[in-house]
């Protein structure tokens, strides 16, 4: 591990994610009970629907392994994840789409998104090891280079009703900004991606908001260089696979999470496991098809519980 690495990745811990930081060893036995946002960070959950979502953690939930089951749907579909881009801002000249592509085109079947199958609903219907690629859209600044949360949404459910995208429940839309382009709700001083959903005529969409490290590198970055040789998409790959891993657990902020409101990725958020020296010098953990990757640990939900970068 470089010495560069390891003081980015503590920035990352201070300002990208700051309750996020502590979730690796935090346990469920809390009396006060939180829900996500979806940002990293948790809500008290105090509102109308509170004393529900605290009565189905209680049948269910198994305290052993670190995270309670609220009652909500998770993306379990027999035919695996489909994940959808869309490129916002100006890409032009970069390597990021090829690097992205081929992150979420070798996500199926690997040990890293195992980890998912370690989630299910409430009949016991597990998440599969399964994901598909199914394609991505470009969207050059149709909302300007300052987008708030429901610019995002917007910028999603265009490009489904545009025909650019298909309209997929089985899908996760990933929100892609340029550099250039800023989510003024907190993007690299709250957050550095996020997930939500909303519904769109009678399917509930699924979509995540991805920002560029390169705008916020000690915020959002790990390393000055990345195994792939581009600082910005390296960082970026880690932060695509925890929004995409907390939505199949997650998806409507209902289903998988601890009392403090900690999704599974939350819990390890910014910590890697072993790591390797990948072939340009940079810090690797695993490796997807032809690349090296610095993933993320994700939450374990069996044997007690733990963070993992495979299972």
């Amino acid at each position: 591990m470089t010495s560069s690495f390891k003081t980015a990745a503590l920035l990352s811990l201070l300002l990208a994610c700051p309750l996020a930081a502590q979730a690796g060893a935090a346990r469920d036995d809390g009396a006060t009970h939180y829900r996500p946002t979806g940002k990293g960070h948790a809500e008290l959950d105090n509102d109308a629907g509170a004393s529900a979502r605290k009565a189905a953690a209680k049948v269910v939930k198994t305290p052993s392994n670190g995270i309670l089951y609220h009652g909500g749907p998770v993306m379990n579909n027999v035919n695996g994840t489909n994940v959808y881009y869309i490129w916002y801002g100006n890409w032009t000249g970069s390597t990021t789409p090829a690097i992205l592509t081929d992150l979420a085109s070798n996500l199926t079947g690997s040990p890293w998104w195992n980890i998912n199958t370690s989630y299910a609903d409430g009949a016991g219907k597990k998440v599969v090891n399964r994901v598909n690629w199914l394609g991505s859209t470009t969207d050059s600044y149709s909302l300007g280079a300052a987008l708030s949360d429901a610019n995002v949404k917007t910028v999603v459910t265009s490009a489904i009703t545009s025909g650019r995208l298909p309209s997929d429940a089985n899908g996760i839309y990933v929100v892609l900004s340029s550099a250039d382009v800023n989510e003024t709700s907190g993007l690299c001083t709250q957050y550095c991606g996020w997930h939500s959903a909303a519904t769109l005529g009678a399917v509930v969409i699924k979509y995540a908001f991805v920002g560029n490290p390169d705008r916020c590198p000690t915020a959002c970055g790990t390393q000055t260089s990345g195994p792939n040789s581009n600082t910005g998409a390296d960082a970026m790959a880690s932060i695509v696979a925890h929004e995409l891993a907390e939505t199949v657990s997650d998806p409507q902020l209902n289903a998988w999470y601890d009392s403090r409101g900690y999704e599974n990725a939350d819990k390890c958020a910014w910590t890697y496991g072993a790591t390797y020296t990948a072939a340009n010098g940079a810090v690797a953990n695993l490796k997807l098809g032809a690349r090296d990757f610095l993933l993320q640990q994700n939450w374990v939900n069996a044997a007690g519980g733990a963070c993992a970068k495979a299972y």
